[in-house]
């Protein structure tokens, strides 16, 4: 079972969100919030596997909540999918820094949305279609930066990081590179464990910000 936390602040919102994933047999909602001070409280209680997470609330915002909730030992292992109905650039980038897995629109279709859960829960990284060009395209428009000389990375890792940067699976990964899934799934950890971060959705972040990938490259 999949446990969920639902956050939103409509409560006509929340409570659509809560019944489309009552009705899901692996799907387990375990609490809800209507602000970011209610969520953090919440998931220290409950410890979830997946937060849908509002932006745009009273009290304390999604993304601050986000970071505090990712930062709480208690916390270890929740993963943030954020869902909004406000697709501004900047919210999508911020939500990644702070830790999302995860970037929806609220015009999702439920089935999607109950497969987001699934796949933000396996660990993988997920953003809506739309988003994703344009997130591609801003960090297109920014400069190219200098490649960090070090993260230490070996010349598999790397070819393993421009591949998750790509938005490629495991599966996608192993072989165009020629690899075992076992062998793609334990660089995909050591990346996270060598470059600190969260989830392949950070990967993608580093990668680009730290200069090993670029828009539109090979």
């Amino acid at each position: 079972m999949i446990r969920v936390v639902v956050v939103d602040d409509q409560e006509l919102v929340r409570s659509g969100f809560v019944l489309l994933l009552r009705s899901a047999a692996d799907i387990e909602v375990v609490g809800e919030a209507g602000d970011g001070l209610e969520a953090i409280e919440v998931c220290r209680r409950t410890g979830p596997d997946v937060v849908l997470m509002d932006v745009r609330m009273p009290q304390l915002d999604g993304l601050s909540a986000t970071r505090t909730i990712l930062s709480d030992p208690a916390c270890a292992a929740t993963r943030i999918l954020v869902l909004t109905t406000f697709d501004e650039d900047h919210l999508v980038m911020e939500a990644l820094r702070s830790g999302a897995s995860g970037f929806l629109l609220k015009d999702t279709r439920p089935t999607q949305l109950l497969e987001a859960i699934e796949v933000v829960a396996a660990g993988e990284a997920l953003l809506h279609p739309r988003i994703t060009r344009r997130l591609i395209e801003q960090l297109a428009a920014l400069p190219p930066p200098l490649p960090n000389p070090d993260d230490n990375l070996t010349g598999r890792e790397h070819d393993v990081l421009l591949a998750v940067a790509r938005g490629l699976s495991n599966t996608e990964i192993a072989a165009e590179l020629h690899l075992g899934y076992g062998t793609v799934k334990s660089h995909v950890s050591n990346l996270l464990t060598k470059l600190d971060c969260r989830d392949r959705a950070q990967l993608v972040m580093y990668a680009y910000e730290a200069g090993h990938a670029v828009p539109g490259g090979p």
